[in-house]
């Protein structure tokens, strides 16, 4: 039995405002680059990426990082972007949920290794199952769910739903 978390329309609500505050976070910026965690992070990114494109004249930047979940220091983690590409730039890492921590704290460890500008991380629900000191800088929502719990997200087109099964 899965519980109907946020409709399409709360979704776009939401991705809006965090595309606001990204855009204001870096608004003195001429770059920046907006890195979605491979599966849901990547297609939330891509759609804030679309609201920012909107709402600034900065060059918005895909980046898609790549990394296995559920064993990241095994598999390791890997951009389309060479470093070069984000070497002093302000970042944004997106996933779609976070949940324990390990593939934001991944994520952001490989970003660390390089001079950057700042790095802030956003979210669209935040599970408040933490492992690791990572937060989330921007959230849709927080939902505190039991470890048994499971949040699925779907991206689909016009249809976007957030389910707790």
């Amino acid at each position: 039995m899965s519980n109907h978390i946020l409709s399409h329309d709360q979704i776009q609500h939401i991705t809006k405002r965090i595309a606001y505050q990204i855009y204001e976070t870096n608004v003195d910026e001429s770059e920046i680059v907006v890195a979605g965690i491979t599966g849901g992070g990547e297609s939330f990114a891509k759609k804030i990426i679309a609201v920012l494109k909107k709402i600034t004249d900065a060059d918005i930047i895909l980046c898609k990082m790549d990394m296995d979940k559920k064993n990241p220091l095994e598999s390791g983690v890997s951009t389309s972007l060479p470093e070069e590409g984000y070497k002093n730039k302000s970042i944004v890492l997106v996933d779609d949920v976070l949940n324990s921590g390990t593939t934001l704290i991944y994520g952001t460890h490989h970003f660390l290794k390089t001079p950057i500008k700042q790095l802030k991380t956003a979210v669209l629900v935040n599970r408040n199952h933490k492992k690791y000191p990572i937060k989330a800088d921007f959230k849709g929502i927080s939902l505190s769910t039991s470890l048994n719990e499971h949040i699925k997200v779907d991206f689909e087109p016009k249809n976007n739903a957030v389910y707790l099964e």
